[in-house]
């Protein structure tokens, strides 16, 4: 497909009609009749079927649009560049932040970044660490900070801080412990991190390590959502320390015995120096999450 025909291809995808594409890409409708044809002739397969005023995708459109979605945002991302370029704009710095991360830590360095960068484009994305790690290897971000090492043969590792893994839980008169057995956790209902996170997996091997299968517990993607139910009193969560920083008096946050570490790296892209702005954001990050005493 070329890029006019993906253009269309998406276009079409948006609106579900000829005329709602052509008015979105500034276009007439023949044009776009005639470059959706010429793309279904090149592909060998129609992309749309028609049903009343409305184009419907075929079993091959919904397929390829996922891709078509990137490739996209992809494009949009060069026309600012460009655009930026022209002006003599900065190019905006790309952030990859994993989610528990980007809700108190981000903000805290971003306003010390902010001392030193007053007025350059900043673009945050969200993405769990294997997630940033393969967009750092395919450069789509300039920096990644992450849980855990982020182990990618394209990415560079700075590390960060260190801290640890607790246990967080709904704050009950009577138990005043500063520290938990992990194993004591482990048998009972918990609220878990999703595998594909390093610190889910970790616990996920963990318990079976000690063939332990406990039932019942809440799995969650972000250490803030699970520290969020605990403070709904949904059972305790293993989260890290970080997170858990942000914890207000409805929370008992007790140290893990034996002490699991947990590490926060930045990812950079392999053999390339990173520019200024990169060191002033980890330099930002290792101020804001320094480990909790």
């Amino acid at each position: 497909m070329r890029i006019k025909h993906v253009e269309v291809f998406n276009a079409i995808m948006l609106t579900g009609t000829v005329s709602g594409a052509a008015r979105l890409l500034h276009v007439t409708q023949p044009a776009v009749t005639q470059t959706l044809q010429h793309a279904e002739l090149q592909l060998g397969y129609a992309l749309f079927t028609r049903q009343r005023n409305r184009l419907v995708p075929t079993r091959e459109a919904q397929a390829l649009y996922p891709e078509v979605q990137r490739l996209v945002s992809q494009l949009e991302s060069v026309r600012r560049l460009a655009g930026a370029l022209r002006g003599g704009q900065q190019a905006a710095l790309r952030i990859l932040v994993v989610p528990s991360l980007a809700v108190h830590a981000l903000p805290q360095a971003l306003a010390l970044f902010r001392q030193r960068h007053p007025s350059l484009p900043v673009a945050i994305r969200t993405l769990h660490s294997p997630e940033i790690a393969q967009a750092i290897a395919l450069q789509e971000g300039d920096v990644g900070i992450v849980f855990g090492p982020g182990q990618h043969p394209a990415v560079q590792q700075v590390p960060v801080a260190q801290g640890r893994m607790v246990c967080v839980s709904a704050a009950r008169s009577g138990d005043r412990r500063s520290t938990v057995e992990l194993a004591e956790v482990l048998r009972s209902s918990f609220i878990r991190i999703d595998e594909r996170d390093p610190i889910g997996a970790m616990l996920a091997e963990q318990c079976a390590r000690e063939g332990l299968a406990p039932e019942g517990g809440i799995t969650v993607q972000t250490h803030h959502i699970a520290m969020t139910l605990a403070a709904q009193g949904f059972g305790p969560a293993l989260i890290d320390s970080f997170t858990a920083a942000a914890a207000d008096d409805t929370l008992q946050v007790r140290t893990l015995v034996p002490e699991v570490p947990v590490v926060i790296s930045a990812l950079l892209p392999q053999g390339e120096r990173s520019p200024q702005p990169v060191d002033d954001l980890i330099d930002a990050f290792r101020r804001v999450v320094s480990p909790p005493s």
